[in-house]
């Protein structure tokens, strides 16, 4: 069912140098931090005094060995116990400050993130969408920024106050004996290979990983979205073969993935801790042949037990930024990505008050997913003020791509597209497009009630106004006779309304917006006659000293039209009336006959069956 396009994105990625393999894309999350200084700040502070914390315990345990335990003297004893509890207490206050500090910049950094994810995807044009699959979007949306989350509000502080402490106790190993500290970075080498090695692979496999768990989205999002399609043709013992393959591909990955961070661990904290043990051994040496005092070794041993600590969580975290890293570069990509129909940094401001004259002058057009094919090819129609043309054609003649451009979702690639002497390119979207109401063939429904459903063509509507709109479209009997009438919910898509009844939301919708330009794409098709005659009535009302392109195939829709565009293969093959245009013969004349011939054999099947 699904199947692999090459997005924007994926082509972008392929050009990423090679240090972008590293943790360079983590730089793209200062800006979404810069505007948290303070709490930052505040962090930071936590952060140190935590770390200097944890390093004067060290001291303390000196003092404690060479001093008290050496001098006999309990209220030394007593008097080290109370200090160490005060430490203890300040390590306790600074790590919650830390915690809930860093907690916080995690989540409101990811919920930033998210908003200027959604709100730049949100502009871009549908050809985007055409040849990227919305699951990877999604993806990125959900799984990327639980990665960076993860690491904002808890990696990075835990490497931060380990390097603090991998630093600090660096410092207080030389204070305490510069020899075994010489021995003790004998082993670091040994530390840093793993880590560059491993910590390579880990990130290139988190990538790996996070795409994989993308086609496991894409998958999900496509099956459940066609669950009747896939029930009425049984397919479900093949999807849920094809939905296993795409969840073990992405387990498979997750589980290289986890095996090199693994080896990374444990081979750091083979490492460190051996080092450690031959410290130890060598620094009890020297205590027994006087050269060290018992409370430098404790010190030492603390001090080589917090560094080596702070190596090893360090290069557990590598995995995360190494994670974080490959989310923030697949967010960035999508970020990057520009839309072809861009807003005019000057908008030109559409004449007042609106006409609804519309112009296409010698317009060629391809869609992206479809760059061999025009779509519309040396297109010129102009449409008078309050106008009604039909367009009708085969199917993939470009009646559709008409109302594509005139909303300005794609750009022409040559002429122009003008809607009250403006060309639309030089116009904003929003200004445009709030002259225009769209009726699909395919109406959408959101998930919520019928109230804010209607409600979506113009949002500051009153409900007394979204009531008559309704009315208007023939909604309001089968609205009222709903559980909870215009606030009962929907359902998703709005599968609790029949086909007919959708359609006739989205008319209401398209009323409430009350425009100078109305798009009509096949608006009665899902209807039965009786309510096609009803929603008819109310659009002719509607109508009315509107401009209006009808895409139909019905003749009842046709016959009405001042005039009717004939489109075949992107081209304007014919223009008239019904009258002229059946005299002339041709395109329409065909598929005039052929709607007639239709008709007269359902009339005489109906006949048939009830003599």
């Amino acid at each position: 069912m699904v199947m692999r396009e090459r997005s924007y994105m994926e082509g972008e990625a392929d050009s990423l140098p090679e240090a972008g393999r590293r943790l360079g894309p983590l730089r793209h999350l200062l800006r979404f931090l810069a505007p948290y200084k303070k709490q930052l700040a505040g962090a930071a502070v936590a952060l140190v005094i935590a770390a200097s914390t944890v390093l004067g315990l060290g001291m303390g345990l000196r003092h404690l060995v060479d001093g008290a335990f050496g001098s006999g003297d309990p209220a030394l004893l007593d008097r080290a116990v109370v200090v160490l509890l005060g430490v203890v207490f300040l390590l306790a206050i600074a790590s919650y400050a830390r915690f809930y500090l860093v907690s916080w910049i995690g989540e409101r950094v990811v919920a930033d993130i998210r908003k200027a994810v959604f709100d730049h995807v949100l502009t871009l044009s549908p050809g985007f969408f055409e040849i990227t699959r919305t699951g990877d979007v999604l993806s990125r949306l959900t799984t990327d920024t639980t990665l960076i989350q993860v690491v904002v509000g808890s990696s990075a502080s835990i490497a931060l106050r380990n390097t603090l402490l991998f630093i600090g106790g660096t410092a207080m190993l030389i204070v305490t004996s510069p020899k075994l500290t010489g021995l003790v970075f004998l082993v670091v080498p040994l530390v840093v290979a793993p880590i560059i090695i491993f910590g390579r692979r880990v990130r290139r496999l988190s990538r790996d990983s996070q795409d994989r768990l993308a086609d496991v989205g894409v998958y999900i999002e496509e099956s459940l979205n066609a669950i009747r399609t896939v029930q009425a043709f049984t397919h479900e013992p093949m999807d849920r073969g094809r939905f296993s393959d795409r969840v073990e591909d992405a387990f498979a990955t997750s589980v290289r993935r986890i095996a090199a961070r693994a080896m990374l661990t444990a081979t750091v904290i083979v490492l460190v801790f051996s080092a450690v043990s031959a410290i130890l051994w060598l620094g009890g040496r020297s205590v027994l042949d006087g050269t060290m005092s018992g409370g430098d070794l404790s010190a030492f041993v603390f001090y080589a037990v917090v560094v080596a600590g702070a190596v090893g969580a360090i290069s557990e975290v590598v995995g995360d930024l190494q994670r974080a890293s490959g989310a923030t570069e697949r967010l960035m990509e999508l970020l990057s990505v520009a839309s072809p129909v861009v807003a005019p940094a000057l908008p030109v401001a559409l004449p007042e008050p609106a006409r609804g004259r519309v112009e296409f002058d010698r317009v060629r057009f391809r869609y992206p997913a479809r760059p061999d094919r025009p779509a519309l090819e040396d297109f010129s129609l102009t449409v008078q003020p309050g106008e009604k043309i039909a367009i009708v054609g085969p199917s993939g003649a470009g009646k559709t791509t008409v109302f594509q451009l005139l909303l300005r979702f794609y750009d022409p690639e040559s002429g122009a597209v003008r809607l009250d002497g403006v060309d639309v390119r030089h116009a904003a979207p929003a200004a445009l497009r709030g002259r225009i109401g769209l009726v699909p063939q395919e109406p959408v429904i959101f998930s919520a009630d019928a109230m804010e459903n209607i409600r979506y063509g113009r949002p500051d509507a009153s409900d007394a106004e979204v009531r008559a709109a309704a009315d208007a479209a023939a909604a309001t009997d089968f609205l009222d006779r709903l559980p909870d009438g215009f606030a009962t919910f929907l359902g998703e898509k709005g599968v609790r309304l029949s086909g007919g009844q959708r359609q006739r939301i989205a008319i209401a919708r398209a009323i409430l917006r009350d425009p100078a330009l109305l798009l009509l794409d096949e608006a009665t098709s899902a209807l039965d006659a009786e309510s096609e005659r009803a929603v008819q009535v109310a659009l002719d009302r509607l109508m009315v000293g509107r401009t209006t392109l009808v895409i139909a195939h019905r003749l009842a829709t046709v016959l009405k039209a001042d005039r009717i565009v004939v489109l075949d293969q992107g081209r304007i093959v014919a223009t008239g009336t019904h009258a002229e245009l059946t005299r002339q013969g041709g395109l329409y004349a065909r598929l005039a006959a052929l709607q007639f011939d239709q008709a007269a054999d359902a009339l005489a099947t109906m006949r048939d069956g009830t003599g």
